[in-house]
Parts: C-alpha cells; structure tokens; sequence
C-alpha cells in the first residue's frame, strides 16, 4: 500500500491538469487503510511526501479512514457504484472521512482525481 501512494507522486507529476487543480493545496492528508496510517504531504498541488505512520506529532488537516478490499474496488478500472468516489464510499459505509470537511470540499476535484490516479495504471500492465 505504501508503494502505491508513493506511485501517486510520479503519476501526479505526470499531469499538470491535476496539478493546476492543486495550486493552492498544501495540506498533510492522513490516508488510514485497515488502521495502518499514511500521511500525504501537499505542497502547492505537488506531492511531495509519502510518510507511514502512526505518528501523533504530524498534523493532518482531513482524513479518508477505509479498508483495504474496498480501496481495491475503489481502483479498479471501472469501479462498481458506491467504490467509483469517495463519497461512495462514505455512503456505503466502507470509508470515512475526518477533520476538517471544508478543506476537502475546496479541494474536492483535486483531490477525487489524486486518490483515483492508480486507476490509470491498472491496466497499463495487463
């Protein structure tokens, strides 16, 4: 799992749309997957890094909170309803989201399209 949010920064660096969408984001965002925890670190759109936790000293601004079956589902090429965002996820009650709302809701797209990077390289393989 640490690998592949590692994967994230080239992927991202790979397309400016993205990072125009992110200009202004520079945040530290807590991904937890079956409790393990990684912190994503922001800076204007790039990220920047990719640090395994848990840590009580990194601050995180928000947090998806899921497992790890349904972040499979949520990468697949063409996900199933309720694994296609992350709000589905929510709604599903697969995922949950913590901290402050207002800064994903202002970055939504932004972040929507990182997390959903992996699918892009699903298939380049196969």
């Amino acid at each position: 799992m640490l690998q592949t949010f590692r994967n994230l920064q080239q992927a991202l660096d790979d397309k400016p749309h993205i990072l125009h969408l992110g200009r202004l984001f520079s945040e530290t965002v807590l991904i937890e997957v079956d409790g393990a925890e990684y912190y994503l670190l922001f800076e204007k759109g790039h990220l920047v890094s990719v640090t395994e936790g848990p840590s009580r000293k990194t601050p995180w601004r928000f947090a998806l909170r899921t497992d790890a079956d349904a972040l499979a589902r949520f990468w697949k090429d063409l996900p199933e309803p309720g694994f296609h965002d992350v709000f589905g996820l929510v709604k599903t009650g697969r995922g949950r989201i913590d901290g402050d709302i207002l800064s994903l809701v202002k970055n939504l797209r932004f972040f929507k399209e990182v997390l959903a990077l992996p699918r892009a390289t699903q298939g380049e393989g196969q």
